[in-house]
């Protein structure tokens, strides 16, 4: 049997997050997000690598340092009740961006920032924003 390219649960592309505080980050992932951890490798404890699934999708990150100092970045993140989520990112040390609102383009969503500044725009489709004929192609 052959070794998969792809870890087995990823997609080809996994969010990759450097943070500058790699205990506050994760525990923000499990509060906000009800985060599993996947994997965690800490070295004097410090975030050396994680990996972690947050609704269905993995995401990864490590705490910065030397030649990768940490960074923020953002996520669009999609939720079946994302009214709920906002405010449970919030009550986990969250900074609203924006407060969940219907979108004119088909979703409803909030933004949030995490403790080490990363932005969380959480979401749920509203309508089917992207349909798909019988073959699989995009509509529009």
């Amino acid at each position: 049997m052959s070794v998969s390219h792809i870890p087995r649960g990823f997609t080809s592309v996994t969010p990759y997050f450097i943070v500058d505080d790699g205990g506050k980050w994760v525990a923000f992932l499990k509060d906000a997000f009800d985060a599993e951890v996947v994997d965690e490798h800490y070295e004097d404890g410090t975030l050396r690598h994680g990996a972690f699934r947050v609704f269905g999708s993995m995401v990864e990150g490590s705490e910065g340092g030397g030649d990768y100092p940490d960074r923020t970045m953002a996520v669009h993140l999609y939720v079946e009740d994302c009214d709920a989520v906002y405010e449970k990112a919030l009550a986990a040390g969250g900074t609203s961006i924006f407060e969940v609102t219907d979108m004119p383009y088909g979703e409803r969503s909030g933004g949030v920032i995490d403790p080490c500044g990363n932005h969380w725009y959480i979401a749920t489709q509203q309508v089917d924003m992207y349909p798909v004929d019988d073959q699989g192609v995009n509509d529009q």
